[in-house]
């Protein structure tokens, strides 16, 4: 991916002094340092409402974390499983059980530990499962980063998969309306956030639509507020940027790293955005500029996020699990 150095409120640009086009975006509060690692490829982060703890992933790393909201903002790791390849995504049910995209397949984390493997459910040199989220009903919509042609699926309970989207560049962000009407997807590299009506109860979907094209950094992870705002995490400009339901962009939370990759509303008043970051691709100099990249970080913006969905199946076992990963 071809990135861009400066923040948000840069204003010199390669192709003159001009300002960016986030600059007129209120600033919505400064984040805060909120775990002491740095991360090669942090992403995904996700709110676990009954379990009072937020979970996320090092993807190339095949880590899944889990951590507590701590004083100032911190949160503090209390457990990282390691799964056998990348873990593009993470999603957990009412029950505590984790749902994994690995590189082909999906896996399952029982409450007891045991992981089990999936069927390989996409193929390809150099794909792999991306972002995914668990739509209203606790399907799991997920999408694949590769050479290109990308997917975005919906895998059923019964691990039935449908295919949403087979044109895409970088499947990444998702995010629905509060009433589970409204699908919101990013296509990273060709810079866009695309639109369409989903059903709720059945899954079904409407006509893709492009909502809005960004004109500086690439759209990665997505979440969306109480007023159905978007909150899009820019790769290369070190900025998430809120934007209403009518495309305009109304504010904006500047982050010291360059690689910004997916915010979310997390504690239990869904009043704290968590911003993942990154260091895939920074070079020396650049990690020496941007000594934080990596890091988890956490900001009080004045908004208040949803009710995250669960995952409510089962994806169909392989005859093994994977237990020398339990």
């Amino acid at each position: 991916m071809t990135t861009r150095r400066m923040s948000c409120a840069a204003v010199a640009r390669t192709n003159g002094d001009r300002m960016s086009d986030y600059d007129h975006a209120p600033l919505l509060g400064i984040p805060r340092i909120a775990t002491g690692i740095s991360h090669f490829l942090a992403e995904g982060p996700v709110w676990d409402p009954v379990r009072g703890r937020i979970l996320w992933v090092d993807i190339m790393d095949g880590g899944v974390y889990s951590g507590r909201f701590a004083h100032g903002g911190a949160i503090d790791i209390d457990e990282k499983v390691q799964f056998p390849d990348t873990a593009g995504a993470i999603a957990v049910s009412q029950a505590g059980e984790w749902l994994v995209a690995g590189t082909e397949r999906l896996y399952t984390r029982g409450i007891d530990g045991e992981i089990t493997a999936g069927p390989d459910l996409i193929s390809g040199a150099g794909r792999r499962f991306n972002d995914g989220k668990p739509d209203p009903a606790g399907r799991f919509v997920v999408g694949t980063k590769g050479p290109g042609d990308e997917q975005l699926i919906q895998v059923g309970a019964d691990g039935t998969v449908t295919v949403l989207d087979d044109d895409l560049t970088l499947s990444n962000g998702l995010a629905w309306t509060k009433d589970g009407r409204t699908l919101y997807s990013i296509d990273t590299l060709c810079r866009r956030i695309h639109v369409r009506h989903y059903d709720p109860i059945t899954g079904e979907t409407g006509e893709r639509r492009v909502f809005l094209e960004v004109a500086e950094g690439y759209p990665d992870g997505m979440t969306i507020d109480s007023e159905d705002h978007l909150w899009v995490a820019l790769w290369g400009e070190g900025c998430v940027i809120r934007i209403s339901p009518a495309g305009d962009i109304v504010g904006r939370v500047d982050v010291p790293a360059p690689h910004t990759s997916c915010p979310v509303f997390a504690g239990p008043d869904l009043d704290t955005l968590v911003i993942t970051t990154a260091t895939e691709g920074m070079t020396p100099a650049d990690l020496a500029a941007h000594p934080l990249s990596g890091r988890l970080f956490t900001v009080g913006t004045g908004h208040r996020g949803i009710h995250p969905n669960l995952w409510a199946g089962t994806i169909q076992p392989t005859e093994n699990p994977l237990e020398e990963y339990a």
